[in-house]
């Protein structure tokens, strides 16, 4: 097995080991808001569990736990099915559809004999947990780690584009300031908003070679966008200059030092590090000349661009670009995690809502199972990038969790608001018909997700 097998295997093991800690915490804590307004609300709680002891959603098959204990009324344990968790709360039509225990009549600790608002409390629990959980993992972050960003005035090279950037009409070194004639103040956030562009083919206003000019996004620009699966098809332009030079590389050997600044490559000058490794990637495997100025002084070198195109040197962003760092106090930092949460939230919903009303996005290329989800983590572990995505996943099974569909938190919320408004309760057969249809729309939708995860696998 060649060195890059194992190191792969490494990465996708540490991906692994990161989705599996994201989800166990999670879930406990989602199911543990469950769990604190129905024991507030003194309704017996009759299972605590991490995972399903059973085949989800089918609650007689397969049942066993890894673990489990007793203590008081409730069995704390962990099922053998990792996809999810739950609380079994006496008296509620829920994954077990114990049709026995309800038949009997309603007990003073069972959730039907609580007030309405008391069971909207017990049902939002978990979707309370996971935003607050998210305000508390952002508030963290903004305290521990500051908030570092690019303005957009500070990015002095322009933007780098790929392919899908050349579509739009875009060049390396353009200098972006709005899109929709809607200032931007931050570089990372110019891909959003060309994602959330008017009708989608709105337009771009940048600076190119000391002119204004103005860019329409064609159509197809968000399919390409949402095929993405790392990064964005836009990056803060570099130049090209050796700020590091890694040993044991081309860059190395062919004695080239920190600080060696490219003018062209093969005749052909170059401006911007993105105009080389363009040329690099085209020429891997041939003979390059590389005119470059050291000390105030031009020097060149021949060589060869290696297989995998890596030549060992990189400029550092830091040296060449300006960016601003937020270092935030406790109470500020409470401030903008509410913010961000909300922010975060709000284009969630909204990248959410594309695959409904977007033309251009298809859901079978939009969406994926625990694999696609498992690719969001980095192959090392980084603690605040894993607080980060832990924040956001938290975010993610908020709203998931409260969409109107029977199975789901939102599905019995939605059950609840009618009898709030109404006056009268939904009846049981009703509840219980609208669960199982729920739970095969929640079984059809995890076998088509993690389906189109493998067929993508055996694709590439």
């Amino acid at each position: 097995m060649s060195l890059s097998s194992v190191l792969l295997m490494s990465g996708n093991a540490i991906k692994g080991l990161q989705l599996f800690a994201a989800l166990s915490i999670l879930i406990v804590l989602h199911e543990f808001g469950h769990y604190f307004f129905a024991r507030l609300f003194k309704t017996r709680v009759e299972k605590f569990y991490l995972f399903f002891d059973f085949l989800f959603p089918f609650s007689g098959l397969l049942n066993f736990s890894l673990f489990k204990k007793q203590k008081g009324d409730t069995l704390y344990g962990i099922g053998w099915f990792p996809l999810g968790g739950y609380v079994k709360i006496s008296g509620m039509i829920d994954e077990s559809m114990d049709k026995e225990a309800l038949a009997k009549p309603a007990e003073e600790w069972e959730y039907r004999s609580k007030k309405p608002y008391q069971r909207l409390f017990i049902m939002l629990g978990g979707i309370i947990v996971n935003v607050l959980l998210a305000i508390v993992l952002y508030v963290v972050v903004f305290c521990a780690y500051g908030e570092e960003y690019l303005p957009v005035n500070n990015a002095v090279y322009g933007i780098a584009v790929d392919s899908i950037g050349k579509s739009i009409g875009l060049e390396n070194g353009d200098m972006i300031h709005s899109i929709d004639n809607m200032p931007i103040d931050r570089f990372d956030h110019i891909p959003k908003r060309i994602f959330y562009s008017k009708n989608q083919t709105g337009t771009i206003q940048l600076t190119r070679n000391g002119k204004d000019i103005t860019v329409n996004i064609p159509k197809g620009t968000v399919a390409k966008m949402s095929k993405l699966k790392k990064g964005g098809f836009i990056s803060f332009g570099m130049p090209p200059v050796a700020d590091t030079i890694i040993p044991k590389t081309i860059a190395e050997k062919e004695h080239m030092l920190k600080g060696d600044s490219i003018i062209s490559v093969n005749g052909q000058t170059i401006k911007y590090l993105s105009e080389f490794n363009e040329i690099k990637i085209a020429t891997f495997g041939t003979p390059i000349s590389i005119v470059f100025m050291r000390n105030n002084a031009l020097d060149s070198v021949r060589l060869t661009i290696p297989k995998d195109s890596l030549l060992g040197f990189q400029p550092l962003a830091a040296k060449h670009l300006r960016f601003e760092k937020i270092h935030y106090g406790l109470f500020s930092g409470i401030g903008r995690g509410f913010t961000y949460t909300y922010e975060q939230f709000i284009d969630y919903v909204t990248q959410f809502g594309l695959i409904f009303t977007s033309k251009e996005i298809k859901v079978n290329e939009s969406v994926g199972g625990i694999i696609s989800f498992g690719q969001i983590f980095p192959s090392t572990f980084d603690l605040e990038l894993f607080i980060r995505l832990l924040a956001f996943i938290s975010i993610i099974l908020a709203f998931m969790n409260l969409l109107p569909i029977p199975g789901l938190d939102g599905g019995y919320v939605l059950f609840l608001l009618f009898e709030m408004i109404t006056g009268k309760a939904v009846s049981e057969k009703v509840m219980e018909r609208a669960t199982t249809v729920g739970l095969v729309l929640l079984l059809t939708a995890m076998v088509y997700f993690n389906g189109l995860d493998i067929f993508k696998l055996f694709r590439h």
